[in-house]
């Protein structure tokens, strides 16, 4: 019997990460539908080649949420993978700004809540009903030892609150919603002392999502499968 290829969506997948989910997913041919994301689809040829499809959505824009799940309606979607995030340089007190640290929670805490608000639709229709929300051990409040990094942490620690809610309220329905640091990477996020290269850590994120178990639902997991403390 032939197996159904299971549909995958991606945000913020033209560069980094997201890029190279696209690029290791790809590698599965027929067994893997890609749809991805990025705010300006014509400035990503990379991705395009690698993906069926790529739809625009600057996931910080509640409209261009609203027109995004618009044109992905009636299309069933198996594994959400919210990638999309972004860092802040405000490392100190005397740093923190009101608007610094509103745009960092819109796009690391709030946006993929409403992005999976928004495809609840899809993923109720699909069969591993998976949302997957790219996190970081820096929203560790236990691991936190040596402060700053004010937005980031706390948007991340703000996320990884949502995410253990939403397991909870649809932990009934059979989804599974989970989140994961993918390591200190060398992306222009992570910069190129990190330690770990795209390929290795979302070979081991893929083998994460390729392994959850309804119980897995609310954990939060290092990208060697390990999990972390909250």
């Amino acid at each position: 019997m032939p197996t159904t290829p299971t549909t995958y969506l991606i945000t913020g997948a033209n560069r980094g990460i997201g890029l190279e989910f696209a690029r290791q997913l790809s590698q599965r041919g027929k067994d893997a539908i890609i749809v991805a994301t990025a705010r300006e689809p014509a400035n990503a040829q990379d991705l395009a080649r690698l993906v069926h499809e790529v739809v625009a959505l600057d996931v910080a824009d509640e409209s261009s949420i609203a027109a995004f799940a618009e044109k992905l309606s009636g299309r069933p979607i198996d594994v959400l993978i919210n990638n999309a995030g972004v860092g802040s340089d405000q490392n100190t007190l005397a740093k923190v700004t009101l608007a610094e640290l509103q745009r960092v929670f819109g796009v690391n805490t709030f946006a993929p809540l409403l992005v999976a608000k928004a495809l609840m639709p899809n993923l109720r229709a699909g069969q591993r009903k998976t949302i997957f929300n790219i996190t970081s051990q820096l929203g560790s409040i236990t691991n936190n030892k040596g402060g700053s990094s004010y937005p980031y942490r706390a948007s991340k620690s703000g996320l990884n609150q949502l995410t253990v809610s939403l397991s909870h309220e649809l932990k009934g329905e059979g989804f599974c919603c989970v989140m994961a640091h993918p390591g200190w990477v060398q992306t222009d996020m992570g910069g190129p002392n990190a330690t770990l290269t795209p390929e290795q850590s979302v070979t081991g994120l893929l083998k994460i999502i390729d392994g959850l178990k309804p119980e897995d639902t609310g954990t939060f997991f290092n990208y060697d499968g390990k999990t972390l403390p909250w």
